[in-house]
């Protein structure tokens, strides 16, 4: 196939518009259904440049939704070829600050993982830069010349996908605030297997090592490795080992439960056959307290059915003090590491029901199980809180299709139509003009 300059430039801008597009929504969408994941990881770039504390919490997480609007929509935007010079801007100001910064995180590593994706797919800062260096340089092109973007919504109904993009997004954001994440990319997710997550094959790659022996003779100080090592006539004045290749690190590397007693009672939670309940609570000092009844009822029911019930924090001995002082807890509590805490449920405080070492079912506190399971006193294998949820990953992405996609893919046929059914009308008129103009030249003498 021969291309023009002209047709071969267009080709590629829209090929980058295309490839921003896709980037921009999947990074926005990511965040927004983990809109307190993306909040951590701004804490920690925020920490990384000695600037934690300036902002509070619920700006944090503002600004994870804001990010994620921003993102999602420009990457809608991108795609429509709605507002192309606005968007194609803001595209390139976006990546103008991002790609430094990760250059930042490559060189200095402060923070593992930019988060840019968070935790559906985890790049490493080196991976994460090259990549805002492509998309850095689509942008550019895409912003050279934004008018050779093709739109698929006519400019009289862009206003349409505006207004529903910013809406969904944030629509999105605030239901996954309020409960829990609509999807989760994290090990601790419904159905998976704390025990076995930890497990480490048996052919798994360990980490690799090197040592250097610094050593003296006549005087003279001299460097040698394993393989070179001289005879004894040196003597040994240090050593300095480094790691040279990280090896395989199991998805759940840091779970671990010890009483206030200071017994690890992990393998007794991940092995008992029964249900446990564990109430996640990373800070009892800024835990919500709008359902500390339930939580009590909740504790008595486990009680009476026989099931173990613990309290997981990362709070210190006071903190747990004022915490049973304030809602009359009588159960016991583990102390668990904090960053496991909000890895395992966004929620402050968070209900888990295991099984076996697997995750059953998940409550944030502003959807704790409701006083029919006490008053039905009913052991959990009889009711369907006690099983895996019905509503599977497949079933959530058909109704984002039916819920998102469906609206603005019938939005453009149907625009698509009008835009021919106008070209129709213009162009209708000139035939029939032309035709008569004929008719009257052939009846003249």
């Amino acid at each position: 196939m021969n291309f023009d300059k002209g047709k071969l430039g267009s080709v590629l801008l829209n090929a980058a518009r295309l490839l921003l597009a896709a980037t921009f929504i999947l990074s926005g969408f990511v965040k927004a259904v983990d809109p307190k994941g993306t909040a951590y990881k701004i804490a920690d770039y925020l920490q990384a440049m000695h600037l934690d504390g300036i902002v509070p919490e619920t700006g944090t997480i503002m600004m994870s939704i804001a990010l994620s609007a921003l993102e999602f929509s420009v990457g809608v935007f991108l795609l429509f070829a709605i507002q192309r010079r606005l968007a194609s801007r803001i595209a390139v100001a976006l990546l103008a600050v991002m790609t430094p910064l990760t250059l930042w995180l490559a060189v200095a590593n402060p923070v593992s993982d930019c988060g840019c994706f968070g935790d559906a797919l985890v790049l490493t800062n080196w991976q994460t830069f090259w990549k805002n260096v492509v998309l850095l340089i689509a942008a550019i092109i895409v912003a050279a010349k934004p008018k050779v973007m093709f739109r698929f919504v006519s400019e009289s109904n862009q206003w349409i996908v505006i207004n529903y993009t910013i809406l969904f997004i944030l629509a999105i954001s605030g239901w996954c605030l309020y409960y829990l994440p609509m999807f989760d990319f994290r090990p601790y997710h419904i159905g998976a297997n704390i025990r076995e997550g930890m497990e480490i094959p048996e052919d798994a790659k360990g980490p690799q090592f090197e040592t250097t022996f610094i050593l003296e003779k006549d005087g003279e100080r001299r460097e040698f490795d394993i393989d070179n090592y001289p005879d004894s006539t040196w003597t040994l004045i240090d050593t300095r080992t480094v790691q040279t290749e990280e090896g395989y690190v199991p998805p759940i590397h840091d779970f671990s439960l010890t009483t206030l007693d200071g017994e690890d009672i992990t393998d007794e939670v991940l092995n008992d056959t029964s249900y446990v309940l564990l109430l996640v609570s990373p800070h009892l000092e800024k835990a919500d307290d709008s359902q500390l009844s339930n939580i009590n009822e909740l504790y008595e029911y486990s009680e009476e059915q026989g099931y173990a019930f613990y309290g997981l924090t990362a709070s210190n001995q006071e903190g747990i003090s004022k915490w049973r002082d304030l809602t009359g807890a009588e159960y016991p509590f583990c102390l668990v590491d904090e960053i496991t805490l909000k890895t395992i449920i966004r929620s402050n405080p968070g209900l888990v029901l295991l099984k076996n070492g697997t995750v059953v079912r998940k409550w944030g506190h502003n959807e704790l199980p409701e006083m029919e399971m006490m008053v039905a006193s009913k052991p959990l294998e009889q009711m369907e809180i006690g099983q895996m949820p019905k509503d599977d990953v497949g079933t959530k992405i058909l109704w984002l299709l039916i819920g998102f996609v469906l609206p603005l893919a019938l939005l453009t046929i149907a625009d698509r139509i009008w835009m021919w059914s106008q070209w129709v009308r213009k162009k209708n008129p000139m035939r029939l003009k032309k035709t008569e103009n004929n008719d009257n030249l052939t009846q003249q003498p």
